[in-house]
């Protein structure tokens, strides 16, 4: 497994600060949350695009997602999602990321089938893979697993288990990793309260099944990337992100097969 901090517990800290922390902390990696606020997003000219990409290597780290927020199964019409997530991929080939995270934000499997085999050509042309998060409409390994196959474009997709989700569903661990087994691609670590209040705490100190899910992980020889996705951005009242990562890279050295 190797170890990667998303940019979505740094609010208002910029690229560089991120890096500072991921290094400090020995991560190997930054998940890049697309937003202006983060300075990293689709809009950025081709200048800047080189910037962040020589910033983030010349620290001797890579990035290993792009975190997008396009809805793959929104309803409406297949052409503004296509062209969005289209341009987030080629804002990952510019940066050298492997791929892009997309949500369902729908529950229709069939539209977001639809839409990444539309874009499934041009990811492949750029290297590039979608990568659909347990999350939102579709929060379980079966909801995403099912959408996947629906798909078949293995080549250019893949699945992110974030480990609160699927859980805080009804769905055990052993369950979510039994369905996205084939499509696994990433996974996003964290901890929360409980299933009702998911205000992220450290480490073992709430209710998600963390050693449960690290055990399947190992078992399965899962050696992909694992990242802490620490919510400041939407909890401003927890911890700094480098006051937790510390806790998830023990999450890592616990498990890594």
């Amino acid at each position: 497994m190797k170890l990667a901090v998303s940019t979505l517990g740094m609010p208002g800290d910029g690229l560089d600060r991120a890096i500072e922390i991921a290094t400090g902390q020995g991560c190997r990696g930054l998940e890049l949350r697309l937003h202006p606020d983060t300075g990293v997003h689709a809009g950025l000219g081709p200048e800047e695009r080189a910037s962040v990409r020589e910033r983030i290597e010349g620290a001797g780290l890579e990035i290993s997602a792009l975190a997008g927020y396009v809805g793959i199964c929104e309803p409406g019409p297949d052409e503004p999602v296509v062209q969005a997530l289209l341009a987030d991929l080629r804002l990952a080939a510019d940066l050298g990321a492997p791929g892009v995270r997309v949500f369902p934000r729908g529950d229709d499997p069939a539209v977001g089938a639809r839409r990444l085999k539309a874009v499934s050509g041009a990811a492949a042309d750029l290297g590039r893979r979608v990568l659909v998060e347990t999350h939102d409409s579709m929060a379980t390994g079966a909801a995403v697993a099912a959408l996947l196959a629906e798909a078949g474009t293995p080549e250019t997709t893949g699945a992110i288990w974030d480990l609160l989700h699927p859980w805080r569903h009804g769905e055990p661990p052993a369950r979510t990793l039994a369905a996205l087994a084939p499509y696994l691609s990433y996974v996003q670590v964290k901890d929360a309260v409980s299933a009702q209040d998911t205000t992220p705490v450290p480490m073992w100190t709430g209710s998600v099944p963390l050693d449960e899910a690290g055990e399947l992980l190992r078992g399965a020889g899962f050696g992909g990337w694992v990242s802490l996705e620490w919510e400041r951005t939407w909890y401003p009242q927890v911890a700094p992100v480098e006051e937790i990562l510390p806790g998830a890279a023990e999450w890592v050295r616990r498990f890594a097969s």
